[in-house]
């Protein structure tokens, strides 16, 4: 019998050949923690009782969700992760560097390798064509000792997108589509394998965007065959000879297929307070906004920076609308500023933000006011999410967000 992406990378790394459904213990490449679940990792790591780290150079510890810190008690949780990285040898990503997930594709991942980490999100990397996938802090902890982790071999959804988009539409239209067709639950622990001619002329920046969206349907991973786009920007990142592949097998068993033709796509929108309840941005005219946040692990790449420049050139935001724009790392802050699209953003009016998760975690910068409305390019839009149970946040992609700070209102033109 044929296996899926996600079975062959889960056999490598347990030794033998395993089927979905299968309880397996499998080696682990990296693992990554970041300033809000780390601590406790910190902590159920000494209670171990281990005296090293099984692979500190691929123990990641990221400062980024509260980065720079607003507040003491944070700053003593990024304390306690800077010392253990002293103390132990692991790799500290510290304030400034940028987003966990945009900075673990741009370093630390490679194709075909597994990746454990203690947030949601961590599925970004499987872009790569690695198996990357979210744990809780005892977990990573446990995979940090040993380097080892045990999971269930999940069954896989095939989502087989085919023919072009229209002009503006983006893989943030097409994963907010999908999430809205197969709900917030839709596909709890399962692997989402995506393939087609739309998916092989993506750019690496949407791909990630779709990954990192996995988790929102409930998926386990997202997957991707890693290929010639995959070694192009390995080679960008200095670590070409770390390109390899892996392919589903045809005769592959999967729980779903879902084909989509990606012509039907249109500029979509998620409501509040949940990502599954998506309309049309023709449906949504009449909201007006009162902030636009343009960042994040999903949307805060150089690409989404120039599209944002593209349409904001010359222009300026509503008077009504903050704008807040959030590089998602030291490189892309830095290519932003080479481009000169920083100059663009600025003479617009918009804010621009440090490298981090800044509003999307609702810890810092960007917090809403009672009755307030925000339009977002984040993956999550739950309520109290950027810091005021009586805010509103609609996740749209940077292509919506630029127009709509123009207009004021919910707007693809």
């Amino acid at each position: 019998m044929g296996q899926t992406l996600a079975e062959k990378i889960i056999s490598e790394h347990a030794g033998k050949s395993v089927k979905a459904g299968e309880l397996v213990i499998a080696n682990v490449d990296v693992t990554a923690v970041q300033d809000g679940t780390g601590p406790l990792t910190v902590q159920e790591f000494k209670k171990l009782g281990k005296s090293k780290l099984n692979n500190p150079q691929r123990t990641i510890l990221f400062i980024d969700h509260a980065s720079p810190s607003p507040r003491k008690e944070l700053s003593n949780t990024h304390t306690v992760l800077r010392e253990f990285s002293k103390d132990y040898g692991a790799v500290l990503s510290d304030v400034g560097a940028g987003v966990c997930h945009q900075r673990l594709v741009e370093t630390f991942v490679n194709p075909c390798e597994i990746l454990v980490g203690a947030d949601s999100h961590t599925c970004t990397s499987g872009a790569l064509g690695a198996f990357a996938t979210g744990m809780g802090s005892t977990d990573i902890a446990v995979a940090m000792a040993l380097g080892k982790t045990w999971l269930k071999v999940p069954q896989t959804y095939k989502i087989e997108v085919t023919g072009k988009f229209k002009e503006g539409i983006c893989s943030k239209d097409l994963m907010l589509h999908l999430i809205g067709m197969i709900g917030a639950d839709g596909a709890t622990y399962k692997a989402l394998e995506f393939c087609g001619d739309t998916i092989d002329n993506m750019s690496m920046s949407e791909r990630f965007t779709l990954a990192n969206m996995a988790v929102e349907a409930g998926a386990k991973a997202g997957l991707f065959v890693a290929d010639e786009k995959t070694r192009e920007f390995l080679k960008s990142r200095g670590r070409e000879d770390k390109f390899r592949t892996l392919k589903p097998d045809i005769d592959a068993t999967y729980e779903r297929v879902i084909k989509i033709n990606a012509e039907d796509i249109t500029h979509t929108v998620s409501c509040p307070h949940t990502v599954d309840n998506t309309k049309t941005v023709e449906e949504l005219k009449d909201v007006k906004v009162n902030q636009v946040f343009v960042g994040t692990c999903t949307n805060g790449r150089i690409e989404d920076l120039r599209t944002v420049a593209s349409i904001l050139k010359d222009k300026k935001i509503n008077p009504d609308v903050r704008m807040l724009i959030c590089p998602a790392s030291k490189d892309v802050y830095l290519q932003a500023l080479s481009e000169g699209l920083i100059s663009i953003f600025v003479e617009a009016n918009a804010t621009i933000l440090p490298p981090g998760c800044g509003p999307c975690v609702g810890v810092h910068a960007g917090t809403l006011a009672d009755g307030e409305v925000c339009l977002a390019t984040q993956n999550r839009n739950f309520q109290g999410r950027m810091g005021n149970v009586e805010g509103k946040i609609y996740l749209a992609s940077p292509y919506v967000a630029a127009f709509t700070a123009i207009n004021g209102y919910i707007s693809d033109k």
